[in-house]
């Protein structure tokens, strides 16, 4: 079994919706970073010279690589990604796993036929 590692950054007030949308696409569990900033395109505008960041929450999750582009659209469409500034999600190859029996239990009947 191969996994992927999705990684989202998410508005605050979209977390939950987010969470729930990768579980229901197939995601055993999850890690979430409250309160993460970073810049884009454009820089930070400021006020009185302070930085004013949006704050969003990174979210990581560890799914098998059948159900990842599912996951990861699951994502995309419950954070609003096709609108400006709202977050990204992006997933990364994993070579190797431990510690992680229970969801491979859980995963095998799901993707069975496709490995």
């Amino acid at each position: 079994m191969h996994f992927k590692l999705i990684i989202a950054f998410v508005e605050d007030e979209k977390l939950k919706k987010v969470i729930h949308a990768a579980r229901e696409a197939g995601a055993t569990g999850s890690t979430v970073i409250k309160q993460t900033t970073g810049d884009g395109l454009q820089e930070s505008k400021t006020f009185l010279g302070m930085k004013l960041e949006i704050q969003r929450d990174m979210l990581i999750f560890l799914v098998e690589e059948h159900l990842s582009r599912e996951i990861l659209e699951a994502i995309a469409a419950a954070g609003e990604f096709h609108k400006l500034q709202t977050g990204m999600a992006f997933q990364i190859d994993v070579e190797d796993v431990i510690g992680i029996n229970i969801q491979i239990d859980k995963l095998t009947p799901m993707i069975e036929d496709e490995i």
